[in-house]
C-alpha cells in the first residue's frame, strides 16, 4: 500500500463497485478498493486485489489509500450523502485528482458536482436508458453489449499524442492508423477542448490531443505506442 503512485481507489464494492473492479482487473492499471465488509474484502483479497478494509468516509482511510498520489477516485458508496463526504474530503486532500461518483437518486447529481466531482454516473437513468435502445434499437444494444462482453474482441481506448510522436502535424489519413493498425478513430478531442467527432482524412493530428479510437486490444497498443513517440 505505501507504494501506490498514480493509482485508482474504489471506495465501495458493492452492486456497482464490484463492476468497475472487475473491469479494472483487466487492465494493468493499480488499483485499491476501501471496503467495509470484511467478507467483500476478503473476496477480493483472494483475487489479488489490493484491500483496504475500512470506513471510505473517513480522511484517515484516504489517506491510507494514498489518495494525494492517485490518479482517480471512484466513490460508489450506495448512499449519496457517503458519496458526497468522500468527494468533498478527497477534493481537498488531492486538487488535481480525477474523481467520479456514483449518484443513488437523479437529485444527487448536482451535489456531488458541486462537492468536485468530475463526473457523476447515475446507474438508474443508463440502465433506463439502455433499455430504450434495447427496445427500440436492437441492433445498435447487440453492438454495444458484444463490446462490453468483449466478443467481438474490441475495445474503446483514450489515446494522448505527446510531441515526440511521429504524428504530430499529420493528416489522419495520412497516417498507418487505419491501413495498418485497422483502428477506428471516432473522435479527437483538442487541447482547448474542441472536439471532432468522426474526424476528416484531412484532419491534422496535433500535440496533445487526444484520439477516441475503437480497435483490437493488440492493434490499440500499438496505437498508444505510436502517439508517444515509441515507434
Amino acid at each position: 500500500m505505501s507504494k501506490l503512485s498514480n493509482h485508482f481507489i474504489v471506495c465501495g464494492s458493492g452492486r456497482v463497485g464490484s463492476h468497475l473492479v472487475r473491469d479494472l482487473l483487466r487492465t494493468n492499471e493499480s488499483f485499491v478498493v476501501i471496503e467495509q465488509n470484511q467478507q467483500r474484502a476478503a473476496e477480493f483479497a483472494q483475487r489479488g486485489v489490493n484491500v483496504l478494509v475500512s470506513d471510505a468516509t473517513l480522511e484517515e482511510s484516504l489517506r491510507e489509500a494514498r489518495v494525494e498520489h492517485a490518479r482517480g477516485l471512484a466513490a460508489c458508496l450506495p448512499d449519496d450523502a457517503d458519496n458526497v463526504y468522500v468527494v468533498l474530503t478527497a477534493r481537498d486532500l488531492n486538487p488535481n485528482l480525477r474523481i467520479v461518483a456514483r449518484a443513488a437518486e437523479e437529485q444527487a447529481e448536482a451535489k456531488l458536482l458541486r462537492a468536485g466531482a468530475n463526473h457523476v454516473v447515475a446507474p438508474t437513468i443508463i440502465g433506463g436508458h439502455r433499455m430504450a435502445v434495447a427496445l427500440t434499437k436492437p441492433a445498435v444494444s447487440e453492438f454495444m453489449d458484444s463490446i462490453t462482453a468483449d466478443e467481438l474482441g474490441l475495445a474503446f481506448e483514450q489515446v494522448e499524442v505527446d510531441a515526440a510522436s511521429a504524428l504530430v502535424g499529420q493528416e489522419l489519413r495520412a497516417t498507418p492508423i487505419r491501413s495498418e493498425l485497422d483502428v477506428v478513430i471516432i473522435s479527437i478531442r483538442r487541447q482547448n477542448g474542441e472536439m471532432l467527432f468522426n474526424p476528416a482524412g484531412d484532419a491534422a493530428i496535433e500535440n496533445g490531443d487526444i484520439l477516441i479510437a475503437i480497435g483490437r486490444a493488440d492493434s490499440l497498443m500499438k496505437l498508444n505506442a505510436l502517439a508517444r513517440g515509441l515507434r
